[in-house]
């Protein structure tokens, strides 16, 4: 489901989710939809689900050699990357974890000079290390803290860029003058 029309400077973002409901409201408001309808931001949601191959559309296991809880399983993350990879090299792919590099505003600046970025949200106790070695270019933790999922953290990332992205603010001054 795209946010968003697409437009030749647009910047792309692709979220892979087990939950994609969870981005309707706070895409439908404030900046972030500004920056949608101005055609600065292009936001598709994607049902990791959708990629699984059984009749029940798991999308997560016990973790190979053992441990406590679950991990998101490679084969449906793998076919939804390659699926909205599709061989552009400009698409980035970050993994939102709370092991990941701390997310900060030069983190920001530096996304929204991007193309295209495809944000997996995990779940559970992580990922099939797998995803990491093959599909994960960079991973970005949101802070010391842990949370249920990746979509949180995601729409963070895209709320902090949306920002940084040259009309989407009514004064372009602010994004460089706003402090936190």
């Amino acid at each position: 489901r795209p946010f968003g029309r697409r437009e030749e400077k647009a910047l792309i973002f692709e979220v892979i989710t087990i939950f994609p409901r969870m981005f309707d409201s706070p895409l439908a408001e404030g900046v972030v939809r500004k920056a949608i309808d101005r055609g600065l931001l292009t936001v598709g949601v994607h049902d990791l689900r959708d990629h699984a191959d059984d009749p029940h559309r798991s999308t997560d296991d016990y973790p190979y050699g053992g441990g406590g809880g679950m991990v998101m399983t490679a084969e449906p993350i793998g076919r939804a990357v390659e699926t909205l990879h599709n061989g552009d090299p400009r698409a980035k792919v970050i993994f939102l974890t709370p092991q990941g590099r701390p997310w900060t505003q030069e983190g920001a600046r530096a996304l929204a000079r991007e193309d295209r970025v495809i944000l997996l949200c995990g779940r559970y106790e992580g990922v099939d290390e797998r995803v990491r070695e093959i599909y994960v270019d960079e991973e970005i933790s949101i802070g010391d803290y842990v949370l249920t999922g990746g979509e949180l953290p995601a729409l963070v990332v895209i709320d902090a860029v949306a920002r940084m992205i040259p009309g989407v603010l009514g004064c372009a001054e602010s994004a460089e003058e706003d402090s936190f």
